[in-house]
């Protein structure tokens, strides 16, 4: 089965920006990529600049995002933090979003290392605010992909089956001594970082929820390729002197974790979304997460960490 997503081409645009006050005068829409699901522009209007994000119901629909009403309702919470950009204007009928556009340099995977401290400091502004008004687990996730892929016959990659006894004791393990839960982003792949000077701003709230802090930061390291010195850093940048070698295990199996269910979350938009008008091979990406997740649940050291934060405060 493929969902499509007729309602996203240029008729769309133009009903919402003819309904947009803060858009008079000549419009010039540039489309920004890099937006893996949903569609973002820049719109440049009377000598301003903004952003409209408009929401693509096809994405909800393959199980790829929050609800849409949910999204929206984050992306004001999180910019009343100052890490994610101002909302200026919402159009629910449209699912759109008009935000402040943030001039800054959108970060690599490269730039990463170098911008722990900034990187750290926008999530623990994230994290400090009004609660979202959903929750997001990733082991809850994962199941939701398998329904997804046995219901839609998309296989599984090889192996992939075979791990998840494995997947349950790091459930059971992280389960022990579970954290407050957060407002978390959950998807922070380094593009979703815009750095402005030394500060680090956060976009796109597509996966958005309450959840343990420490998979926010496990996803930015699996993101990121960061290595153990990086993953040991961010984690210090993080919790500053409350850091610990069970939040640090933590922050490890959540990476492991992240490779693990967004292998299935590239694989369920390549097999259930067409028409999508960005240059880029969700298979392939679906392929390498999986290999680095098998590099870390055949590692050596996995019993250690599943141990530690199991025993450890």
């Amino acid at each position: 089965m493929l969902i499509t997503s007729p309602r996203m081409g240029g008729r769309l645009l133009d009903e919402i920006v003819a309904k947009v006050p803060e858009f008079a005068g000549p419009v010039e829409l540039t489309v920004i990529k890099g937006g893996l699901s949903h569609r973002v522009v820049r719109v440049d209007a009377g000598g301003d600049r903004f952003v409209l994000r408009v929401l693509d119901p096809a994405v909800t629909a393959a199980g790829l995002g929050v609800p849409m009403e949910q999204e929206i309702a984050n992306t004001v919470l999180a910019a009343e933090t100052g890490a994610g950009p101002r909302v200026l204007r919402v159009l629910p009928e449209q699912h759109a979003l008009v935000l402040e556009f943030v001039d800054g340099v959108t970060l690599s995977a490269a730039d990463v290392p170098s911008r722990l401290d900034g990187i750290a400091a926008a999530c623990r502004r994230l994290h400090s605010g009004r609660p979202f008004g959903n929750t997001f687990d990733i082991f809850e996730k994962l199941t939701e992909f398998l329904v997804l892929c046995e219901r839609h016959d998309l296989g599984l990659p090889e192996g992939y089956a075979d791990q998840l006894p494995l997947v349950a004791r790091i459930r059971e393990a992280l389960a022990a001594r579970p954290l407050p839960r957060v407002p978390c982003h959950n998807d922070l792949l380094a593009e979703n970082f815009i750095a402005e000077g030394d500060r680090v701003r956060i976009v796109d709230y597509q996966l958005s929820g309450q959840n343990d802090p420490c998979f926010e930061l496990g996803d930015i390291a699996a993101e990121a390729l960061l290595d153990a010195d990086g993953v040991d850093r961010l984690t210090g940048a993080y919790f500053g002197r409350d850091r610990s070698p069970a939040l640090l295990a933590r922050v490890r199996l959540y990476l492991t974790m992240s490779n693990v269910t967004w292998t299935l979350w590239f694989r369920v938009h390549s097999g259930l979304l067409d028409g999508r008008e960005v240059d880029f091979d969700y298979a392939a990406e679906s392929a390498a997460k999986w290999g680095r997740a098998l590099s870390d649940l055949g590692d050596p050291g996995l019993g250690a960490l599943l141990d530690t934060v199991r025993r450890q405060p």
